[in-house]
């Protein structure tokens, strides 16, 4: 009588290498953007970011407003990717002047 070895009947075992993928990852770059916080009369700030025209944020704390600024930088450049905008590059700062401009408004 002839016995089957079980070695040879059992299923065939797979191992997975962890990480065998890595390359083919897309890696996320790092960006940096200047930002503007604008101190409110009634409190917090106004945060413009002037190479993303429309990115706006507001905080309450320095700190606050910092982080939405993340969040909505973030925001918009996933906006501009969808529509298949170019991305502005991080490196691209861009001066701000200040001055103040006199107005007389006719209803006042």
């Amino acid at each position: 009588m002839l016995r089957a070895n079980r070695s040879a009947m059992a299923p065939p075992r797979y191992s997975i290498q962890r990480g065998h993928n890595r390359g083919m990852r897309k890696k996320k770059r790092l960006l940096s953007y200047q930002i503007s916080l604008i101190p409110e009369k009634s409190g917090g700030y106004t945060v413009l970011v002037a190479t993303l025209p429309g990115c706006v944020s507001y905080g309450s704390t320095i700190e606050e407003a910092t982080q939405n600024a993340r969040q909505a930088i973030e925001l918009h450049l996933e906006n501009l990717a969808a529509h298949k905008e170019p991305i502005p590059e991080d490196n691209e700062t861009v001066p701000v002047f200040t001055t103040l401009v006199q107005v007389t408004p006719a209803y006042v």
